[in-house]
């Protein structure tokens, strides 16, 4: 690898966090605060939410309810509220080897970004409650930067505010193809999908990507010296 990384750009759920199936639940409740049900919306509910994972939620929802930003809020915030309630269950947990993944970089003068989909204050729940708080060196979601993937802004956003000097020393990881997608729009150097989450092998194939990893614990082979 000729550009050493500097800054590694890391999803998180999916990614570095397992959430047992609660983005899928709070979903369902998002639909149920605004009187609908899934099947009134899409065909297959479990793929549309798979598909869409690692997006903004509010993006989301705005694209699913025909642009009513109104009643997009208000599932958004429903999706919050049941979301952060699983959080204080317990129904989030680090995915095995995140912790080490984190601590190997850091050592090895690679910068953390943590990028996710979630409102800054349910990715903020998330941090405190796995006690990852001083463990990266940044945590952003798309109301930080602009736009939330498969738009590059939040991986952007952390090159200027890490003062990385080029995107070639950018290093992204995600288990979506939104993922990779914003990876490559970002001219990372490394843009690598993860087996852990939303996606399959072969939909994370068919993305742009340089790399496939089984989980994220493969990161600090890949990019370390």
């Amino acid at each position: 690898m000729s550009t050493p990384i500097r800054l590694a750009a890391l999803d998180m759920a999916g990614t570095t966090v397992a959430d047992e199936g609660a983005v899928e639940e709070a979903f369902q409740s998002a639909l149920d605060a605004i009187g609908l049900v899934a099947g009134d919306l899409m065909d297959d509910p479990g793929a549309y939410i798979r598909r869409t994972m690692g997006q903004s939620k509010i993006t989301v929802f705005t694209e699913l309810l025909g642009g009513d930003r109104h009643r997009a809020e208000q599932a958004n915030t429903a999706f919050e509220a049941a979301f952060d309630l699983a959080v204080d269950r317990g129904e989030v947990a680090a995915l095995p080897g995140s912790e080490n993944v984190f601590a190997a970089l850091r050592d090895g003068g690679v910068r953390l970004c943590l990028t996710t989909g979630f409102s800054p204050a349910t990715r903020d729940r998330i941090i405190d409650t796995l006690g990852w708080t001083g463990l990266v060196d940044l945590a952003l979601s798309p109301a930080d930067a602009g736009r939330g993937r498969p738009w590059p802004d939040m991986i952007l956003t952390a090159v200027l505010r890490l003062r990385i000097d080029d995107v070639a020393e950018v290093a992204v990881a995600g288990d979506t193809t939104s993922d990779l997608v914003a990876g490559t729009r970002a001219g990372a150097s490394i843009v690598a999908g993860v087996l852990t989450g939303a996606h399959s092998r072969a939909e994370l194939a068919e993305a742009p990507h340089t790399h496939l990893l089984d989980s994220v614990a493969g990161l600090p082979a890949l990019l370390l010296p």
